[in-house]
């Protein structure tokens, strides 16, 4: 299936956003027992302040430079740091090369990275603050998509805690989250 990764980018976001209007505890606990949920939601919007830089063509270096340090209110933080990512996407074409700290890989590639990064901790969020964490089921079919193929080498890289065993059945949602070693029952 081919999907929509611009549609999706702007629909995670929203997903994000509906979590953030939601926290009244930055200093609770996540899924990742290094963050609190200020932690996560700072690093899920400085993640959004890279994307125009990069899509620009600039270097992790040269970005380095510009990249502001949040400022206090985090939810309006996010509100200008996924406006200024979403209008970088858009304008930029699908083979644009964008050099990260890993590798220069296309638009669509970076693209369809930061959709999962942003779904995957959307939950993350959700868990911690006690919303609802059901992802829609488009964002995680496509961010499936994303990490499935790389499932081998996802705890290897140290991003991600080993995965967590499931029973094949397990609805999709709940894989995608074991695989990226979350445990989502």
């Amino acid at each position: 299936m081919e999907y929509d990764w611009l549609s999706l980018q702007k629909r995670v976001q929203g997903e994000f956003s509906r979590r953030i209007a939601a926290v009244t505890d930055w200093d609770a606990p996540t899924p990742d027992d290094e963050w609190s949920v200020r932690d996560l939601v700072s690093h899920v919007i400085e993640e959004q302040q890279w994307v125009p830089y990069l899509l620009a063509g600039q270097s992790i270096t040269s970005a380095k430079k510009d990249i502001q340090p949040l400022r206090e209110n985090l939810r309006e933080e996010w509100d200008l740091y996924a406006f200024a990512a979403n209008a970088a996407w858009m304008a930029t074409t699908p083979d644009t090369r964008v050099q990260l700290s890993y590798d220069t890989v296309t638009m669509a590639d970076y693209l369809r990275e930061q959709v999962a990064d942003v779904a995957i901790h959307t939950w993350d969020l959700a868990r911690a603050i006690g919303a609802d964490e059901e992802l829609d089921a488009e964002i995680v079919e496509a961010v499936w998509t994303v990490f499935e193929p790389q499932k081998d080498t996802l705890a290897a890289s140290g991003l991600y805690a080993a995965p967590v065993p499931l029973p094949d059945d397990a609805p999709l949602q709940q894989r995608l989250l074991a695989l990226t070693g979350r445990d989502p029952r």
